[in-house]
């Protein structure tokens, strides 16, 4: 039987991956090279990666289910965004690839439950 405690657990996982996946990012901007290219796309990713966590707290705030939706889009686009960095910089051999392995998948699947909670928050809207 669901009870709202199960919410309420599953909301502080997810505030938690975000926090760690924030965490991871800025332990890899810290190692990215210190040149024009690097600090660039560790600008780009700092902000992105540590903005979706934010974001996310906001989201558990909000005022009403458009609001929630409208703010998890955000996490979503955010997330995305990260996702294309750390695409980027695998891809730029700014880092080597095995380094990343984890923290891309953590974005992949945190991509999939945000939208996956984006969807459910629409059909329950209906």
């Amino acid at each position: 039987m669901y009870k709202a405690q199960d919410r309420v657990n599953g909301i502080e996982q997810l505030a938690d991956r975000l926090l760690d996946f924030a965490v991871k990012i800025i332990e890899l901007v810290r190692f990215l090279p210190q040149t024009y290219v690097g600090k660039y796309v560790g600008s780009q990713l700092m902000r992105s990666g540590t903005s979706s966590g934010a974001n996310y707290e906001e989201a558990c705030g909000a005022e009403s289910r458009a609001d929630f939706i409208h703010k998890l889009g955000i996490v979503l686009k955010e997330l995305k965004e990260s996702r294309f960095w750390l695409n980027l910089i695998v891809r730029t051999r700014l880092v080597k690839s095995e380094k990343l392995e984890a923290l891309q998948r953590e974005s992949h699947e945190l991509c999939a439950i945000i939208a996956k909670s984006i969807f459910t928050a629409k059909e329950n809207k209906k």
